[in-house]
């Protein structure tokens, strides 16, 4: 009896073992895509570094208009901290959703019918119903009673203020003010303007978090400590 094993032709119409598996070209998906983008760049002079850079454009124009705007500062009203010339990088998301401007927050807002026909940027120092008063014994401003100390930010010299005022902020408006303020025009300025000087919420256009430029100053910004201590204001009605 041959025992010998005998040659098998191999059955080439069975899978190919894992070892043997070849890529499979492009699927028609794929295919589609890579001829769709070919085809519009061939739409497009200059081809498709042409489209790139407009994709390009077209993406940093939407993140200045609904995510981030820069922002140059026009003037000393807030120095030290923020610089004639500097650019700073406004967060137009930051008030949306439900969020609302802090004590403390530096903002940029439209002064239109409140300041003079020009976006401005300030400190916030009071929200709706706070009471914000210049100045108590020892030259401090006060937020609801509370004395805030603004050493770690107000210009060098600058006392809090050379002008009294003893307001309450409407629901729906800020107090604001230049950490310069012997070179800042804001709210103390405006209180017998239309609005008592007030700037409505509706009209802040984001909060400036980070200086860009030039790189030697740049750096982010932070809300300060100094008025973590302000009590809330006590609604009418509120029991506790």
């Amino acid at each position: 009896m041959d025992t010998e094993a005998q040659p098998t032709t191999r059955d080439r119409s069975s899978r190919p073992t894992g070892s043997e598996t070849t890529s499979d070209p492009a699927g028609p998906e794929d295919r589609s895509r890579v001829a769709f983008v070919a085809r519009v760049g061939s739409l497009v002079p200059g081809g498709r570094i042409t489209l790139t850079l407009l994709l390009c454009l077209v993406f940093l124009l939407s993140l200045s208009t609904f995510v981030l705007r820069p922002f140059q500062i026009p003037s000393g009203s807030m120095e030290p901290g923020l610089r004639i010339g500097d650019r700073v990088l406004v967060n137009k998301l930051a008030y949306r959703f439900g969020a609302v401007p802090q004590r403390g927050d530096i903002v940029v807002f439209d002064g239109t019918g409140y300041f003079g026909h020009a976006d401005y940027i300030k400190r916030v120092v009071g929200v709706g119903g706070d009471r914000v008063v210049c100045c108590d014994r020892e030259g401090s401003i006060q937020v609801n009673g509370r004395p805030v100390d603004e050493s770690g930010f107000l210009h060098p010299g600058d006392s809090p203020s050379e002008v009294p005022f003893d307001v309450v902020v409407p629901d729906g408006a800020l107090f604001v003010l230049g950490d310069h303020r012997s070179d800042s025009s804001d709210s103390r300025d405006h209180l017998g303007s239309p609005g008592g000087g007030m700037i409505p919420v509706g009209d802040v256009i984001g909060r400036a978090d980070g200086i860009v430029w030039p790189f030697a100053h740049a750096t982010r910004l932070h809300r300060p400590d100094a008025y973590a201590r302000v009590p809330g204001v006590r609604k009418a009605g509120a029991h506790g």
